[in-house]
């Protein structure tokens, strides 16, 4: 989770440091956003397109390219058991 939140707080600065000096963001955060979703989303298209030509569906090219993890990280809370685990004593 730290890192979404360091994320967060550089783009805040960021945001600060652009109204101080009385400029616009380089671009609207939305259309900026689906860019990078789109960029992503093209790189998956080769190895899916790939797998899915040898015979696999699109939910199992997808899930077997790692598209997720490519496109959305490790989201928070995904390692939770891990965690969980590490805590509690051997028995």
């Amino acid at each position: 989770m730290k890192p979404y939140a360091f994320s967060l707080l550089a783009g805040m600065l960021a945001g600060f440091v652009y109204y101080a000096i009385s400029v616009q963001s380089p671009a609207p955060p939305a259309i900026a956003l689906i860019g990078l979703l789109g960029m992503l989303a093209g790189e998956q298209i080769l190895p899916v397109s790939r797998r899915m030509r040898a015979g696999l569906k699109l939910k199992a090219a997808w899930g077997e390219a790692k598209c997720n993890q490519h496109m959305f990280g490790t989201l928070p809370g995904a390692h939770v058991p891990d965690a969980i685990a590490k805590d509690r004593p051997p028995s």
